[in-house]
């Protein structure tokens, strides 16, 4: 009685080691085929690519069509395979529990999802390339990396800072390299004796003549207010970008040509002043009061 169950155990080790043993021609070819259309997905995806670039430089746009032939090739291939495993009626079963399992999955992987979308988007309307300079949420940098999940960017500090394709395509976009140009505006005082039209003329004339400007049509200047010390200005002026010369240096260069053309002219750039008048409505004169020191007090006191 008791080997009954052994030999029942036996026997069900047998017939799996036969049907195991029956299946090793197709696991052979099933391998084979996973080399295969894993040769073929990365050919086709490498192909698309080379035929696309022909078309479009949108490397964003390649990288996502690229990336769903090479998923396309791999599920044909994946169905194959179970056919020839003869786990058909097994695949049934398994795209019954899909449907469920993908609403669990959904709330999962939400935002992973709505990063997905937002790159599919961002593809279509390019509102950026790579090494473009561009701004998002007050990050700035040149975009190094777009894949269908995040954006890349190279910031001027050395970082790599990788940012959802959801918020980017939420927030504001501020591409600095679309017009490769860029306007630089600063803001100057002089003092209150100086003649403005002569000062509108250095600075006008100093920007000009300053190398890396461009647009010199569109030069802009307008006094902007009377501070506590000075008449402020702005002068607005454009500069090729991104390339050589840089905004920050040209930024510099366009303050120290104004500055010595002050020098030159005898413009002064007053410092913040304040003046004290005691004699307004009645009061009196600071230079007509008389100033008691602790001196004058002892000795009128000894007298």
């Amino acid at each position: 009685m008791k080997e009954e169950p052994i030999q029942t155990v036996i026997q069900k080790l047998e017939s799996w080691l036969d049907a195991f043993i029956d299946l090793i021609p197709n696991m052979a070819v099933t391998l084979l085929l996973i080399i295969v259309f894993l040769v073929l997905a990365r050919l086709g995806s490498k192909l698309f690519k080379k035929l696309f670039s022909k078309a479009s430089n949108n490397e964003a746009l390649s990288n996502l069509f690229s990336t769903v032939i090479y998923a396309i090739i791999l599920i044909i291939g994946f169905f194959i395979m179970l056919g020839v495993l003869g786990l058909d009626t097994a695949l049934a079963s398994i795209l019954g529990g899909i449907g469920v399992i993908g609403l669990a999955l959904g709330f999962a992987f939400q935002d992973i999802a709505a990063n997905f979308i937002s790159g599919v988007i961002l593809a279509f309307r390019r509102p950026f390339k790579l090494g473009d300079i561009i701004a998002v949420n007050d990050i700035m940098g040149k975009v190094s990396q777009t894949d269908l999940r995040v954006t890349v960017l190279e910031t001027f500090q050395g970082q790599q800072v990788y940012i959802p394709n959801s918020d980017v395509l939420q927030g504001s976009i501020y591409n600095f390299s679309i017009l490769e140009k860029r306007r630089i505006d600063l803001a100057v005082g002089v003092s209150y004796a100086e003649d403005l039209e002569k000062v509108e003329d250095v600075v006008l004339s100093t920007i000009k003549n300053l190398e890396g400007v461009i647009d010199k049509d569109q030069i802009g200047f307008d006094y902007s207010e009377f501070d506590s010390s000075s008449i402020n200005f702005n002068i607005r002026f454009w500069v090729e970008y991104p390339g050589e010369p840089g905004y920050l240096n040209m930024k510099n260069k366009a303050i120290k040509a104004i500055k010595s053309a002050f020098d030159e002219q005898d413009i002064t750039i007053p410092f913040p002043i304040r003046t004290l008048d005691f004699g307004i409505k009645g009061g009196q004169k600071l230079s007509q009061m008389e100033l008691k020191t602790n001196k004058g007090s002892n000795e009128e006191s000894t007298n």
